[in-house]
């Protein structure tokens, strides 16, 4: 990214630049923050320091798309992640997982590039994950947790809450004061939104809230519902998903009707060459 030249809660980027002497600097975009925004070439030229620009661009585009998107009247980057089985089922009657420890541990590492997860009380409910980075040295990378519970329906014996250094916020339009209390004295935070009047919320006035909480790299793991309203509301940047080569067949199934064939379409151009043991990653941009 182009080097910044404003003071924030650090003195400028070029600053250091030029105290330390540097003869070339090289950067892919420049910064869309109107402080900075295509000031350093003629600065650092200025003090006779080499600038070469718009190195590998669109790659550049692609890793600060969150970055762009900094702006509180701009959605923040939502990305989700989801697991499948080879007869795209979502649910397994039997076992807990669908794919293998490999595809899990990709998952945890993917967790990590991320400010929040967010997730549903149906969600938590129905699995009771624990939703971290369980990779050995990167437990410090989990993010923060996010619950969408409108009416408060989260269990109090959730995993979730044995994570002691993660900040959890539930965001509802219920007013229950028993559960508040019992879940601030946990340390969560209650976020009150505002009563809808239909069945479903404003998916983007809720993503203006969290992004209003400092949040602005959102990962979804959610189930069917949840994921497929954000797809049809166009709110996924990219999405992760996980396919195991097995079928379930009967006691495979899926709490939602949502077709995801249709919603996402799956190529080899979007497959992830990693070596899952039989499993694929597929992450396809929307």
């Amino acid at each position: 990214l182009e080097p910044c030249s404003h003071y924030g809660k650090t003195p400028p980027c070029i600053n250091k630049i030029i105290k330390k002497k540097i003869k070339r600097v090289i950067f892919s975009v420049a910064d869309t923050d109107i402080r900075s925004k295509n000031k350093a070439e003629k600065k650092l030229i200025y003090r006779k320091i080499s600038v070469k620009k718009n190195i590998l661009k669109n790659f550049g585009n692609d890793f600060y798309q969150s970055y762009f998107l900094q702006s509180l009247k701009q959605l923040p980057f939502i990305d989700a992640k989801l697991a499948i089985s080879n007869d795209i089922y979502t649910i397994n009657r039997k076992a807990k997982w669908i794919t293998n420890f490999k595809s899990r541990r990709l998952g945890n590492f993917i967790r990590s590039k991320y400010d929040c997860l967010v997730t549903t009380s149906k969600t938590i409910n129905e699995d009771n994950p624990l939703l971290d980075c369980r990779i050995e040295s990167m437990e410090t990378k989990t993010p923060q947790l996010i619950v969408i519970d409108r009416n408060l329906s989260l269990k109090r014996n959730s995993k979730i809450f044995t994570k002691k250094k993660r900040k959890v916020f539930i965001l509802t339009e219920t007013t229950n004061l028993f559960k508040e209390n019992f879940f601030k004295k946990m340390g969560v935070k209650i976020i009150k939104v505002p009563v809808s009047k239909d069945k479903n919320y404003n998916l983007r006035n809720i993503f203006y809230i969290i992004k209003k909480l400092g949040f602005n790299r959102i990962l979804i793991e959610s189930g069917l519902t949840f994921i497929g309203k954000l797809l049809e509301n166009k709110l996924i940047k990219n999405f992760y998903l996980f396919k195991s080569s097995k079928k379930l067949n009967l006691d495979g199934y899926n709490n939602s009707s949502f077709l995801l064939a249709k919603k996402v379409k799956i190529s080899k151009k979007s497959q992830i060459k990693v070596n899952l043991i039989e499993d694929t990653l597929y992450k396809v941009k929307l």
